[in-house]
């Protein structure tokens, strides 16, 4: 048998609880009962809340950069980041060049979530075609 949370039994006098009849409701103050002497016509008092504005703080990013090896084909590597990243053609053979010099090149910056994915997808595309090209991604 499943039972239900009565709130008026912790909280009796809370501000937030309504009329619903269950349980003792908090005393409505009196003019003559305020500090400052003056008090409202119609008997009900007015709180005024000060308006909050909501801070959102922009993602922390992070740069998905590409692994030089010596096995994968470099026309693979310029495909890659044709199809995943978006890349043109002159980028994507650009990008490919500097990770083949370099070592290692940046495919582009993005939030956890879609860095993530990218360098998921970059790594099941070399793994099916059987190439041993390294993605990795780092905190900006």
């Amino acid at each position: 048998m499943l039972r239900r949370f009565d709130r008026s039994l912790t909280r009796p006098d809370h501000p937030t609880r309504t009329g619903n009849g269950s349980g003792p409701q908090p005393k409505a103050a009196k003019d003559s009962d305020r500090e400052d002497g003056g008090g409202s016509k119609t008997g009900t008092d007015t709180i005024v809340r000060p308006k909050t504005k909501p801070r959102t703080q922009k993602p922390n990013l992070y740069r998905v950069l590409l692994l030089n090896d010596d096995y994968t084909p470099m026309e693979f590597v310029v495909l890659i980041l044709q199809d995943v990243f978006n890349k043109t053609r002159e980028e994507a053979t650009r990008i490919m060049y500097h990770v083949h010099q370099k070592g290692v090149g940046e495919c582009g910056v993005y939030p956890y979530e879609v860095a993530e994915t990218k360098v998921t997808r970059v790594m099941d595309t070399a793994r099916k075609n059987q190439h041993p090209l390294q993605c990795v991604m780092e905190k900006q």
